[in-house]
């Protein structure tokens, strides 16, 4: 039933969606559209969408073979195609798509939270499952699918360090938990000295200003990180990054410290 054809990715590849409606019993689905225009990003009906850069290297894909609908055996149209472009039928999720594809946004390390929350938005509003409780067991199903994928692309995309993880996966690396790469003696001994300091911060005032001293080495981390990835030092990128978890853990712990004062 399902068209199991493979496609080869391409970042070049601009989406376009046509409005979605309320749900309901014969409630017209969004019909998902792309554009092969490149050079800029484009505005269809309030939504912004944006193609990846040059230098990214997993995501410039063109299908080779066109997916068809499961339902009608019509073209589904350009990816990424959530529904059908003739029955409107939603669609199961696509091999190959980055996060990047589906959130219809640059390859890059810095993103435009707002545009990528509002493309959240929209994509919510037309796949939640609910507005699918009258169609097929197989549409209820994709629905779910479609929506649990657009939830991780979502929340992997928002923070720096979680998408900046996700962009070296792409590339083949990880960093594993519990290990220190990147990490050198002076810099563990660093960081064991903030969280003492965390410990014995006794007001508000004390815990803030160790916030905000993280707040800035992060802050610097994100333009090293960004400038290592957009010169593809993956290395540099890695150990920033390996960098960036220890600080994050700190400024949580910061929330913490801050709570108990409440």
């Amino acid at each position: 039933m399902l068209n199991s054809l493979r496609v080869v990715c391409s970042a070049r590849a601009l989406v376009r969606t046509s409005r979605v409606s309320a749900a309901g019993p014969g409630h017209s689905l969004s019909t998902w559209l792309c554009s092969t225009d490149t050079r800029a990003p484009v505005k269809d009906r309030g939504l912004s969408y944006h193609t990846n850069p040059p230098h990214s290297q997993r995501n410039f894909c063109t299908r080779q073979v066109e997916l068809n609908c499961w339902k009608c055996q019509q073209p589904r149209g350009k990816a990424p195609s959530f529904f059908c472009m003739s029955c409107e039928a939603v669609q199961p999720p696509e091999e190959g798509m980055s996060y990047f594809e589906i959130m219809a946004c640059d390859h890059t390390f810095t993103v435009d939270a707002q545009k990528l929350q509002r493309r959240y938005l929209q994509l919510q509003r037309a796949l939640h499952p609910d507005n699918f409780c009258q169609k097929s067991v197989t549409e209820q199903e994709f629905s779910e699918s479609q929506s649990s994928l657009v939830n991780k692309a979502y929340t992997t995309l928002l923070k720096p360090l979680s998408r900046g993880l996700y962009m070296l996966e792409l590339q083949g690396m990880r960093i594993e938990e519990g290990t220190d790469s990147g990490a050198d003696s002076e810099f563990l001994l660093e960081l064991m000295e903030i969280n003492e300091a965390l410990d014995e911060a006794r007001t508000p005032e004390e815990a803030n200003k160790i916030g905000q001293d993280t707040k800035g080495k992060l802050a610097d981390l994100t333009e090293r990180i960004d400038a290592a990835l957009r010169k593809a030092e993956l290395q540099t990128a890695r150990a920033l990054l390996s960098q960036m978890k220890y600080h994050a853990n700190i400024a949580e712990k910061v929330k913490e410290k801050l709570r108990e004062f409440m």
